[in-house]
């Protein structure tokens, strides 16, 4: 149902199964505003829409509020934050200096935890361990700030802007661990950022925003087969 009333005209262009897009999703779920979900066929045939909101990137997630778009995904987030800063929960700090490290962490999840992740999903022998290595290096940086906090999550005692950054990744995760048998968040040497998992998965909201995971196992099974294939013969 397309958001109206007092959220204004709230549209999000984009696919289920993308960590992007459930980022997204998770922040207009605990903000409580509705809007209307568009799925966009990236691969095959992107929308007049998508290309006229996204000319530079064309890319998925963007939202849409009373007409104006806004791109990339954590520039979404801040902007749902920002745009309606009268709503709870808060997703960032109210104090500069924590606002600008929870900016910093959720950039080091973007630059460092999620090409490391790809690496690991799209690599075979040293080259998907030396990725996977790199990840785990990655995830026990996390596991250090969630350490620091002395909460259940990144955010305090709530959901804030880097636990939405690293969560809305979670169920890739955890489906890249199965398709690819490799271990990333290890109960042993991530045991809080471990149970963080846990209880993000299953917090209300936000559970609703995750995409089908027996889904995206096929989809992403079927991506791993072509990637580790041999070329076809000449």
């Amino acid at each position: 149902m397309e958001g109206c009333g007092e959220d204004g005209q709230v549209k999000l262009l984009g696919v289920i199964r993308s960590p992007f897009v459930v980022r997204v999703r998770i922040a207009l779920a605990l903000k409580g505003i509705h809007c209307e979900f568009i799925e966009e066929d990236v691969l095959n045939n992107k929308s007049e829409l998508l290309l006229q909101s996204n000319p530079v990137h064309k890319k998925i997630p963007v939202l849409i509020h009373n007409g104006k778009p806004v791109c990339e995904s954590m520039i979404i987030v801040q902007y749902i934050e920002e745009a309606w800063d009268s709503k709870a929960p808060f997703l960032m700090p109210r104090d500069p200096y924590d606002r600008a490290i929870a900016r910093f962490w959720a950039a080091f999840i973007d630059d460092k935890v999620i090409p490391s992740i790809l690496g690991a999903f799209r690599g075979q022998g040293e080259e998907q361990q030396k990725a996977v290595e790199e990840s785990v290096a990655n995830l026990l940086l996390l596991e250090e700030v969630l350490r620091s906090t002395g909460k259940a999550y990144f955010g305090g005692d709530g959901i804030g802007l880097v636990d939405i950054a690293l969560g809305g990744l979670l169920v890739l995760i955890q489906t890249v661990e199965k398709v690819t048998n490799i271990v990333l968040i290890d109960t042993q040497k991530t045991p809080l950022l471990s149970a963080w998992a846990d209880q993000f998965c299953k917090a209300d909201k936000v559970k609703n925003a995750f995409p089908d995971r027996a889904e995206l196992f096929a989809f992403l099974s079927a991506r791993r087969a072509k990637l580790t294939s041999p070329p076809p013969g000449n």
